[in-house]
């Protein structure tokens, strides 16, 4: 049993930490409080490979492992979960499913631009009334001829309205099978007629990460945009979701990571009753404790990345990962804050947008009940 990263991922560490560290955490707080999606940083990403690490070299990429993809985010999200965000859904829910489902056109077409960070594309599932019930889509789709006509809306959609966004892959109800709505995905492409995406402002989270509402109305577009098989977008949404909970997973181990490091080097510096609070007791075994799960978290989501990536079932363990490393950086995102006392809750620190940005984690792309279910049914319940 080897435990040790190849030359190669502990590369994407180094290279993807030293580009976060110069570039991201610079720019992290005004682009946070600003609420700004960040072209430039997102090209810079691209630069480096990231969004192309799992993209195969004939589109582009570099035909990496999950889990060198999986170490990416995670050092990302070590210093901005913005801009993990940006990446974990442009790949996990932008290229995924064109690899996994889309015809040889569809990719030869869009995993270029999208594997070298020169253009995002969104997943559409969640609305306004289908969140965890994701059947509950009321988005409709019929056709008309050698065209589908897409009517509904779609809201929470990650990186769907930015100047980079080339198109979004919506699921939509195509018809009735057996008594019971059939659901397909269909590519949409940014500036086809009837479709318009709204950016949402004033989240609590993932600030400078873009997400935004969509619109169809009367939204036609050909045959060929259709992904995969006309039936086929449940299941087509269930292995996404499958492989995109490790990336939701390294984000909370990120986030725990940076949360750490920060309440680490604050209680080594900050000095009470004449020494620093690093050696009360207090607060040494809070870093002990926040230290002992964040090993625990990292190597449980490698696990399930290794299974994952030799072919081995892993929905069950991508369930646990998700929800074990979110509720991981919740806890140690409160603890961070409590040892930077009233520090903690002033923007000037870092652990204040970590604890902002690690909510969202047991609540996005299957929430922490959701998970809970996948987990207890896997187990026989």
């Amino acid at each position: 049993m080897d435990f040790s990263l190849s030359e190669e991922q502990q590369m994407i560490r180094d290279t993807v930490r030293k580009f976060a560290e110069a570039k991201i955490a610079p720019a992290a707080h005004e682009l946070d409080e600003r609420e700004e999606f960040s072209p430039e940083l997102t090209r810079g990403l691209g630069e480096l490979g990231v969004f192309g690490i799992i993209v195969p070299e004939e589109y582009g990429g570099q035909g990496l492992d999950y889990l060198s993809y999986v170490i990416a985010v995670e050092e990302l999200a070590r210093v901005d979960g913005s801009q993990a965000a940006t990446v974990a859904a442009g790949v996990s829910l932008g290229i995924a499913p064109l690899l996994y489902f889309g015809s040889a056109e569809q990719k030869k077409k869009f995993l270029p631009a999208l594997a070298a960070g020169e253009a995002l594309f969104a997943f559409g599932l969640t609305e306004p009334s289908a969140g965890s019930d994701s059947r509950g889509t009321k988005t409709k789709a019929r056709q008309d001829g050698t065209f589908w006509v897409i009517d509904g809306s779609k809201i929470f959609i990650t990186n769907a309205s930015t100047s980079m966004t080339s198109g979004v892959i919506a699921q939509a109800v195509s018809g009735v099978k057996d008594g019971k709505p059939e659901y397909t995905c269909f590519i949409v492409e940014a500036g086809t007629a009837g479709f318009t995406a709204k950016t949402m402002h004033k989240k609590l989270m993932w600030r400078a990460s873009n997400t935004a509402e969509l619109y169809f109305s009367d939204c036609r577009v050909p045959e060929s945009c259709v992904l995969g098989k006309v039936g086929d977008g449940s299941k087509q949404m269930l292995k996404t979701l499958d492989s995109g909970r490790l990336s939701i997973a390294a984000m909370g181990l990120g986030c725990a990571q940076g949360a750490y490091e920060a309440a680490l080097k604050y209680a080594q510096q900050r000095e009470q009753f004449g020494q620093p609070i690093s050696k009360f007791q207090a607060v040494s075994f809070k870093l002990a404790d926040m230290a002992t799960e964040i090993e625990h978290a990292r190597t449980f989501l490698y696990r399930a990345c290794w299974l994952r990536d030799t072919g081995q079932p892993f929905s069950k363990e991508g369930a646990m990962a998700k929800l074990y490393c979110s509720e991981v950086a919740q806890r140690v995102a409160n603890e961070a804050v409590q040892i930077h006392g009233g520090y903690g809750l002033m923007k000037e620190f870092d652990v204040e947008r970590f604890y902002r940005d690690q909510r969202l984690l047991q609540i996005g792309e299957g929430t922490s009940e959701i998970q809970r279910l996948v987990i207890s049914r896997a187990i026989g319940c």
